[in-house]
């Protein structure tokens, strides 16, 4: 019987900030499977702020979305037909396969999940790429110290609020955030724990970390550049540690953009500054898990959903999670 997909695809490579018409949705026929692989029904897609980066044709880190091929990204699913023995039908597995209703893909490119150990969303998130960045940024490139003040930028995102609550857990002396609306700040300070956060959006940040941390920071956590950068390097203590996670207020810029403008201060204060890729932390991954999965379950690290339904909503939600609407994690639930 042949099946039919449904694909989410490149149309145009945005300019500035990506609008709906830089994606089409295309309904296909699937290939049957050929030796060694599986049919996947992609139950949850994932949308991340790095794919952003990748609808450009600008040389990075990673291989830019060819324009008419289907944009790809982390996924969970289901097995429906399989032709190797380690994977068989009924199987739940994460891939990299998403923005599609179905993908044929090598078995040796899925990776079996347990949605008895945890949701199926909790593998794209606090258990995926996500939580290992927020574990691997904080504890290996900002070279966590107990008693560290530390500062997360996009603080309420999906990585930016696992760090701030391994850095409590782990017995930061302050840890301060950064959101972008109210509810956000409370979130951080109410459910998460977070000693002081505030919005971005109603004073310069210099200000207001400043006012949070008038002792300066030790580690700062980034997931914005431009002004934030800026920030953090006005209140970083000697020899802090700087994180760079993302530059998220810089994605769709069409100009260089001017801050940090205070960077000479890396003379003065000694500080490091350093980027961070997950890919260079894979090894990590088995630490990772045997710390922070028992931390989820037991309820002491706290991790929060943005769900969208229907994958045909899936362009909407990516522009939704570059513009912050997101409160941790930002999935689309492809399937029930």
């Amino acid at each position: 019987m042949t099946l039919q997909a449904t694909e989410i695809r490149l149309a145009a490579r945005p300019k500035g900030w990506p609008t709906l018409d830089n994606f089409e949705i295309v309904d296909v026929e699937l290939p049957a499977p050929g030796e060694g692989q599986v049919v996947v029904r992609n139950l949850i897609n994932s949308v991340d702020p790095y794919m952003r980066g990748r609808m450009s044709s600008a040389k990075s880190y990673a291989e830019p979305y060819a324009v008419g091929e289907v944009m790809t990204g982390t996924a969970v699913g289901e097995v429906v037909e399989s032709t190797v023995d380690k994977l068989a039908k009924g199987d739940f597995v994460m891939h990299e396969a998403g923005w599609r209703s179905h993908a044929v893909l090598d078995a040796k490119r899925a990776v079996k999940v347990d949605p008895d150990a945890a949701p199926l969303g909790a593998y794209l998130g606090v258990l995926g790429m996500p939580g290992l960045t927020a574990y691997a940024g904080l504890l290996d490139v900002a070279e966590f110290r107990e008693g560290d003040t530390v500062f997360v930028s996009g603080a309420a995102g999906a990585v930016g609020s696992l760090v701030g609550q391994l850095a409590s857990l782990r017995g930061a002396g302050r840890v301060i955030g950064s959101a972008g609306s109210a509810e956000k700040v409370a979130h951080l300070t109410g459910e998460l724990g977070f000693d002081a956060a505030f919005n971005y959006k109603d004073a310069p940040v210099t200000e207001q970390l400043r006012a949070a941390a008038p002792d300066g920071i030790d580690v700062y956590f980034d997931n914005v550049g431009g002004e934030h950068l800026e920030a953090a390097i006005d209140s970083i203590t000697l020899h802090g540690r700087i994180a760079v996670c993302g530059m998220i207020s810089q994605y769709n810029a069409t100009e260089p953009t001017p801050a940090p403008r205070n960077l000479a201060q890396i003379i003065a204060k000694r500080f490091t500054i350093r980027g961070l890729l997950v890919r260079d932390h894979l090894h990590l991954r088995e630490k990772f898990l045997a710390e922070v999965a028992p931390l989820v379950k037991a309820g002491k690290l706290r991790y929060s959903e943005t769900t969208v339904d229907g994958l045909r909503n899936m362009p909407q939600a990516f522009l939704d999670m570059l513009g912050g609407a997101n409160t941790g994690k930002m999935l689309v639930r492809v399937a029930n």
